[in-house]
């Protein structure tokens, strides 16, 4: 028999993260502890409102399938006793976890992933005031982050990029418009990140109004964030998204995520590694895809006052492996 433990932990942010949804001061998560024959494993995932998440509703799925666990559950019968989300990517990760414990490796090596010593990852610039978001992006360029991550609303766009650009001329920039944006003026907002050199747009308009991105002639990739959870997710993209961004929060786990990632790769789309705000643990569960993707979004941790011990090492705009 397994231990199974379910509970939650509030990780207070360093600073307010803010994007077009809101403002956010902690990262709220779910973590399943297992125990099996002396060894321990775990796993974390980060409830999300978008999905109608909330640390309750995860723990209480979780918990609906506490006696299979118990019983000794297999990833593969997982998968269809809960669906895609957090509360499957916690148990995922945490049987994961066990596995390659078990086999007395590192998840990484007992899957034969062989990763950099160093992965660049996107530093995040929030919502703020031009002259904030610069002053925040000139910073970040003078830490070392070469990657920055811009989150914007519907408003100030031209002035907020503009700013930022002129504080980091040399950086890559992706935007994150977190489906705040219309199909209306869109054709316009798409040549202004262009000109501006930014290289990538991410999921500009509502997940349910990316039909208007069909035959949409656009001069810069868009990738699909809340449009894309699972394999399941990629033929409505066809025609719309050039990228995908995978999160093991929205895929329900590694074991799903793989999947996803090699099925969007045999259909031509490029691959964006994303995080939800979480500490390393959630990180360390989806380093096995780091080899799969263009751009690494992983700086969840980062932003936290304090991380989970052991923590990965993050300098800024780097995660050294």
């Amino acid at each position: 028999m397994r231990a199974v433990k379910v509970y939650e932990e509030t990780w207070p942010l360093h600073t307010p993260f803010v994007i077009s949804r809101g403002s956010r001061n902690e990262a709220r998560v779910v973590v399943v502890e297992l125990e099996e024959n002396g060894v321990k494993a775990v796993g974390e995932c980060t409830p999300y409102p978008r999905y109608g998440e909330s640390a309750a509703s995860v723990i209480a799925q979780i918990m609906t399938i506490a006696p299979q666990l118990e019983s000794g559950l297999s990833r593969q019968e997982l998968q269809t006793l809960l669906p895609a989300g957090a509360a499957r990517n916690a148990v995922d990760s945490a049987l994961w976890d066990l596995e390659s414990r078990v086999a007395g490796s590192s998840l990484t090596d007992y899957l034969s992933t062989v990763l950099p010593k160093s992965v660049t990852t996107a530093q995040t610039v929030v919502i703020g005031t031009p002259d904030q978001m610069a002053a925040s992006a000139s910073a970040l360029w003078a830490n070392g982050a070469r990657l920055l991550k811009v989150k914007l609303d519907d408003h100030l766009i031209t002035e907020r990029l503009v700013a930022v650009r002129t504080a980091v001329p040399d950086a890559t920039l992706i935007v994150d418009a977190n489906e705040s944006w219309h199909s209306e003026g869109l054709a316009a907002r798409c040549q202004l990140l262009a000109d501006l050199g930014v290289a990538m747009l991410e999921q500009p308009l509502a997940a349910a109004e990316d039909a208007a991105l069909s035959n949409f002639i656009h001069p810069l990739p868009i990738c699909a964030d809340e449009s894309c959870h699972t394999r399941t997710s990629l033929e409505a993209l066809q025609g719309r998204y050039e990228m995908i961004n995978i999160k093991l929060d929205k895929a329900g786990g590694l074991t799903e995520a793989l999947a996803l990632a090699k099925a969007a790769q045999s259909q031509g789309l490029g691959l964006m590694l994303g995080c939800m705000l979480c500490t390393s643990r959630a990180i360390s569960a989806a380093l096995p895809l780091v080899d799969y993707v263009r751009f690494s979004d992983l700086d969840g941790p980062t932003w936290l006052a304090v991380d989970v011990e052991p923590a990965l090492r993050f300098t800024t705009g780097e995660l050294h492996l």
